[in-house]
């Protein structure tokens, strides 16, 4: 898989190779095909903050839009809240969860 620079103007979504359901208030995500993630078959959970980044990836709003909408929820430095919203995304794109559209 070719390697990806993610950036705060990049727009990520879901990857199709994957399904994410809400269960029990935390975030499952199932890779449907091999080749996603680090094994075979691994579910991933999110925690609070990697599921409200999750929700905010709708193909549209940039991650720096991402972080702006998250910045009330989190009561944190945007500049905080852009570092964790850059990392998540770009540790999922790197595993294939995330595509940058």
């Amino acid at each position: 898989m070719a390697q990806l620079d993610v950036t705060l103007d990049s727009v990520c979504v879901p990857s199709e190779e994957v399904v994410a359901r809400e269960i029990l208030g935390e975030m499952v995500i199932v890779p449907l095909t091999g080749g996603i993630g680090d094994a075979e078959d691994e579910l991933y959970s999110l925690n609070r903050t990697g599921h409200a980044i999750w929700q905010q990836l709708d193909g549209e709003r940039t991650l720096a839009g991402v972080a702006a909408a998250l910045r009330d929820t989190f009561n944190a430095p945007l500049e905080e809240i852009q570092s964790d919203v850059l990392g998540f995304a770009s540790e999922l794109v790197r595993r294939g969860i995330l595509a940058v559209r």
